[in-house]
């Protein structure tokens, strides 16, 4: 295997002493020192483990580096394209470096008759790829991207400090690709790595890397806000978070982490107002957990906006308690879309087997008698009967016989889906998810 890789820095550094253990590299930089280093078997970059990598590389004439990027890309079958995407003053991605690189690699593949493999580790935003990259390719090479050159999206996850371990033990490999035939290629570059294998859309593995590293830093900050305020109550912080983090099952999991609608219940909201009162009242600001309710109203918003876009009257309403499988209205953002529609003029028909009149006892039949007692004027028998008054079909969880609402369906309804119960295509006129 033959590899050019673009960008001696951080990222560049660490692939091309990994990758020289798997076939022959050829480091590129603008950076006489940078290039001249790695030829002394020397690394440009502090990262234990990697100086002894690149000598090693070196040393067995698999690792070389050169300012020439003509010489680097015609001598190789894969580019990999791994320079900064710094920030501009506005917060804006800056991609000149990028673009330049595949400026440079477009002109010089204008005269390599050999199908080339251009791989992206650099990160950029959802979309770049198509919008960038691949015009660029096309307008200096004079061919076409998906016929005369292959291009994906191979996103890092590498940590400053233990970028060998996690180049050779990563969570996974994701391969974003639009075109079949260049996954097996830009794999065989891992296939001596245990880990599992994402092969998906060029889109979903550039916001893959995005919300990894955004979520990252919400850990930190959440738990830095947890910290301060633990600290003004004389709580041990790491005492508390070292508990937390033990709760796999929950807390450190994929639960509560798809893309839906908002969350209520009697827990969660009360919860979170009580320690935001709390942090307020011993002076500790915490940003990001005061936003929390105020972006859970936004999903609310975001939903009935979904439902005035459809310019239909006639709404019904598959499910309203906070969750599937309990009775629970309280502080249902179910309830608070079902009130601000009828507030709107929305004729609404509503049903949830789990809410039946008859099965309400005690605090629930209270709350709904005192709270929402308007609610059970909507309240239908079966699923049958809302879907029957209805022009628009809104799903508010997972109960039980939903899913089997598809074929008995009008063609003139619209499902607007809150849980993903449905997996429709994103072309599908009659269906929209509220966040997919």
């Amino acid at each position: 295997m033959k590899l050019s890789i673009f960008g001696l820095g951080y990222v560049g550094c660490v692939s091309a002493a990994c990758l020289s253990r798997r076939g022959d590299v050829i480091g590129v930089d603008v950076n006489p020192v940078k290039v001249e280093l790695v030829n002394e078997g020397r690394s440009p970059i502090v990262e234990p483990g990697i100086a002894e990598l690149i000598a090693e590389g070196v040393a067995a004439v698999r690792l070389r580096a050169t300012t020439d990027a003509r010489e680097a890309v015609l001598n190789s079958e894969i580019s990999l394209v791994c320079v900064g995407t710094p920030s501009n003053a506005n917060g804006s991605l800056d991609l000149k470096y990028v673009e330049r690189v595949c400026q440079e690699i477009g002109s010089i593949l204008r005269e390599k008759k050999d199908r080339h493999l251009v791989v992206i580790r650099s990160t950029m935003l959802p979309g770049t790829v198509d919008s960038l990259i691949a015009p660029t390719l096309e307008t200096h090479s004079g061919k076409k991207v998906g016929v005369d050159i292959d291009l994906c999206v191979n996103p890092e996850f590498l940590r400053e400090g233990k970028s060998l371990k996690d180049f050779y033990s990563p969570p996974f490999t994701l391969i974003g690709v639009a075109d079949e035939r260049v996954e097996e290629r830009v794999a065989e570059l891992y296939a001596d790595i245990d880990a599992p294998v994402f092969v998906t859309s060029i889109k979903t593995a550039e916001m893959v890397k995005y919300a990894s590293n955004c979520f990252h830093a919400l850990k930190v900050t959440f738990a830095n806000e947890i910290g301060n305020i633990c600290k003004a109550v004389g709580v041990d912080s790491y005492d508390v978070m070292r508990i937390l983090c033990a709760d796999t099952k929950l807390n450190i999991s994929p639960y509560y982490l798809m893309p839906g609608f908002a969350f209520g219940g009697s827990c969660l909201p009360k919860d979170l107002r009580a320690l935001n009162y709390k942090a307020k009242e011993v002076d500790v600001p915490v940003p990001v957990l005061s936003a929390i309710l105020p972006s859970n109203r936004l999903q609310v918003e975001r939903a009935v906006e979904m439902v005035l876009r459809t310019g239909r009257k006639r709404v019904g309403v598959l499910g309203f308690s906070f969750k599937a499988g309990t009775d629970d209205l309280r502080e249902s953002p179910m309830v608070t879309l079902i009130e601000t529609l009828v507030g709107k003029g929305y004729q609404l028909a509503v049903y949830d087997r789990d809410v039946s009149l008859a099965r309400l006892f005690g605090a629930n039949k209270d709350y709904i008698e005192r709270e929402i007692p308007h609610i059970s004027q909507l309240m239908r028998p079966t699923i049958e009967e809302v879907l029957a008054d209805s022009e628009v079909i809104i799903i508010g969880n997972r109960g039980e016989g939903f899913r089997e609402i598809e074929s008995k369906l009008r063609g003139d309804q619209t499902i607007l889906d809150l849980v993903r119960l449905f997996d429709r295509p994103s072309d599908d006129l009659s269906y929209q998810g509220i966040c997919w």
